[in-house]
């Protein structure tokens, strides 16, 4: 009986194990999971104490002496083999318990199954780093060796910052030869945009292209600046693009800082250790931008074996938001100094709600100034245009407008004034 004593009690610990483990993750989940959490642990509980009822009857079969052969008597207890998941289990468990301990198994490897397979469902798609490929491989085919070289000799230090922070799948010697790449290709741009604009004339009236029919010499003079100019906006929009992309990223962590560091609190109030708090941010879909960077922070840990202090510092210098860096910088102290982390997340939440509060708050008196102008432009504008339009045609000053194209011309720049007004304020518009 001692090796099936043996089995049991590894098979309790296994059990145990399980339900430590949902018992973790149980107070972090809401909703259908963290029903599927509780039944599996309530079944895993039940099979527990089955399991602990057979351990005297085992023990009681015990003996150091060799009994003698005698009538084999009838025993209490039975050997139960299940396939579960996780593994095989082969127990020993009174008759009596038999059916209980199969069912309550059998209903923790149901919650077990449906709650993995609502994981699957959400899970979020894995993208693999690979090779450049394209575009990015021809460039680093014929400049990726002059691209090196300005690098090594401390050039474009301020891109590479940004471009770390902008979190594009780019490695840095790849975009600096991207940009010189599109540059030249951008100078025989520039040489057939001189040669179009020296035999044609564009507009934006009807008809839109016509020939040239003055001195092309002054016209060559008039339009050679296009030959610097247009690889010159090329490499300035190559060089700015990482920097812009950083910024719309800060502000989408910005977004979402606030709520996250309110989760932290929360969290941090249960007793959790800090790494374990990250983990939980790291695997929300609540934060899709903020988990980004919770995970360079755990990566730091599992892969570079970084201690928590030293990985808060390294992602601070690097977080594309000003707020998620003073966040880690202030973690990082607390840690180090042995703070209360609960007060820490607590302070630092109201903050971020202040800030968020007075965000909406600045957005609101901009949407009222502008709606003050909206109707003064809009409404009294096009009568004082109209007015205009018709005074100027009466008085035949050489404009001679016949009524449809009066109207036309006043509802395009309605129109117009519409979609700047609209336009202006999206962009000002909080994204949170």
């Amino acid at each position: 009986m001692i090796p099936q004593l043996r089995k049991n009690v590894e098979t309790e610990l296994a059990i145990l194990r399980e339900i430590s483990y949902y018992s973790q993750i149980v107070g972090v989940e809401s909703g259908a999971e963290r029903r599927l959490i509780l039944g599996a642990i309530n079944s895993l509980t039940k099979s527990l104490k089955i399991l602990n009822n057979s351990i005297p009857d085992l023990l009681r079969e015990i003996s150091v002496v060799q009994k003698l052969p005698e009538t084999k008597k009838e025993t209490k207890l039975e050997q139960v083999r299940i396939k579960r998941i996780e593994r095989d289990i082969e127990v020993v468990v009174p008759k009596e318990d038999r059916e209980k301990f199969l069912e309550e198994l059998s209903i923790s490897e149901d919650f077990i199954k449906r709650l993995k397979k609502r994981g699957s469902d959400t899970g979020e798609k894995i993208e693999e780093f690979k090779a450049a490929r394209g575009y990015l491989k021809l460039a680093n085919r014929f400049f990726l060796g002059y691209s090196t070289d300005l690098i090594n000799r401390g050039k474009f230090k301020g891109l590479y910052s940004e471009l770390r922070k902008s979190n594009l799948a780019v490695l840095f010697e790849t975009y600096i030869a991207m940009i010189f790449l599109t540059v030249f290709l951008s100078f025989f741009v520039s040489i057939f945009l001189i040669m179009l604009l020296l035999f044609f004339n564009v507009s934006f009236i009807f008809p839109f292209v016509s020939f040239y029919d003055g001195s092309i010499l002054i016209r060559l003079l008039k339009v050679s600046w296009i030959i610097l100019g247009v690889p010159a906006l090329t490499f300035l929009a190559l060089y700015l693009y990482p920097s812009l992309e950083r910024k719309s990223l800060s502000k989408n962590i910005d977004r979402e800082l606030p709520f996250a560091v309110i989760h932290m609190s929360a969290i941090s109030g249960s007793g959790l250790s800090p790494i374990k708090i990250f983990k939980i941010i790291g695997l929300s879909d609540e934060y899709p931008n903020l988990k980004k960077e919770i995970r360079k922070v755990l990566n730091q840990i599992n892969l570079y074996g970084y201690d928590l202090v030293t990985a808060l510092n390294n992602s601070a210098k690097n977080a594309p938001s000003e707020n998620l860096a003073e966040l880690y910088a202030g973690l990082s102290t607390t840690i180090h100094s042995g703070g209360d982390l609960k007060e820490f997340f607590k302070k630092r939440s109201e903050g971020l709600l202040l800030g968020y509060r007075l965000e909406r708050e600045k957005y609101s008196k901009l949407s009222e100034t502008f709606m003050d102008i909206y109707i003064s432009v809009v409404i009294a504008a096009p009568m004082i245009l109209m007015l205009l339009m018709v005074v100027i045609s009466v008085a035949n000053v050489g404009l001679e407008l016949s009524q449809f194209q009066i109207t036309l011309i006043i509802i395009l720049v309605i129109s117009l004034i519409n979609l700047v007004f609209l336009t202006f304020l999206h962009i000002k518009q909080p994204r949170y």
